[in-house]
């Protein structure tokens, strides 16, 4: 098992809150997306550590199946300076298993978080927050590599 221990995490971005019950979620998080991209929030975000785009998962109501909240911003040095209309939140270190999606990037996504899903009742999940990572890597859509992290009990 691949797994990682993430320091202390500083966001700066755009949220809402959402389920997995009845594709709920892929709507949700596709205007999500949409907005993001549409109303280019990356140059709005202060203090930002680099490029790579984060989409955050947390304030899990029970476990994958209630409702949770999405944060979709990027990393940031400090939460000072926070533009109306979005949020910025700090997550505390933990421990996480490291997932690799290749391919087609919604469908590669879509894959991986079933496979991680159907084997929650293994993984000894937090539901503190869990979070995908978008780097340069998943700029080609067709053939993208999005690493996913999910917080684990040590």
């Amino acid at each position: 098992m691949n797994t990682k221990e993430m320091k202390s995490l500083k966001i700066i971005g755009i949220s809402t809150i959402t389920s997995n019950n009845d594709n709920q979620a892929i709507e949700d998080l596709g205007k999500l997306w949409h907005q993001f991209f549409g109303e280019n929030i990356i140059q709005k975000i202060p203090n930002a550590i680099s490029p790579n785009i984060y989409a955050i998962y947390t304030d899990y109501e029970s476990n994958f199946k209630g409702k949770y909240t999405t944060i979709i911003g990027l990393e940031v040095s400090s939460l000072d300076n926070i533009p109306d209309g979005m949020v910025g939140r700090e997550f505390q270190p933990q421990t996480f298993k490291q997932y690799l999606s290749k391919g087609e990037l919604h469908q590669a996504v879509g894959e991986t978080w079933q496979k991680i899903w159907n084997d929650d009742a293994n993984l000894n999940r937090t539901y503190l927050y869990d979070y995908e990572l978008y780097t340069e890597k998943a700029q080609n859509p067709a053939d993208a590599e999005i690493e996913i992290y999910i917080g684990i009990k040590d």
